[in-house]
């Protein structure tokens, strides 16, 4: 048996005001977004928010549906969007952030494995890292130099 140690490398920021003035920009679009989600049933509001290569900004917000499966997340719903609008043009970086009815969410939300892993299929497609900055409500940024760092281990087209 061999044991090994997996290290993750982040960037933690107090405040929003100690980002890079482009980080700032996606991190209030995606809390801007969180106006848009739909969760009557959690009552967990997510915002994501990308800027692509070409400089323009995406937002998205969760999806809730009543059959919990059919739920689309905020990253998977700015992907597609970004995907759609602008084909073929990679993400720069991806905002995450949350808001609960119930409790002040004071770390980083972190995105769900599905989001993961659709987040490291971005970046082969485009053979390009991205950012990946996550704050809750208030409190720690972190900040991440790709999605990779998330999901070490991948599931990727090689293995088809």
């Amino acid at each position: 048996m061999k044991k090994v140690t997996l290290q993750q490398t982040y960037l933690s920021y107090a405040k929003l005001s100690d980002l890079p003035k482009s980080d700032q920009k996606l991190l209030k679009l995606a809390r801007k977004s969180l106006k848009n989600s739909y969760s009557p049933y959690s009552n967990f509001k997510v915002g994501a928010a990308l800027l692509l290569e070409n400089g323009e900004l995406v937002g998205g917000s969760n999806q809730e549906n009543a059959s919990y499966p059919l739920c689309l997340c905020a990253e998977r719903v700015a992907l597609a969007a970004a995907d759609s609008m602008y084909n073929g043009v990679p993400v720069v970086a991806i905002a995450v952030t949350a808001k609960s009815a119930s409790v002040k969410i004071k770390s980083p939300v972190s995105p769900c494995g599905a989001c993961r892993q659709v987040m490291c299929e971005t970046e082969l497609k485009h053979k390009q890292t991205m950012r990946v900055i996550l704050q809750g409500e208030k409190g720690e940024i972190i900040v991440f130099n790709t999605a990779r760092d998330l999901l070490p281990f991948l599931f990727d087209g090689s293995l088809l």
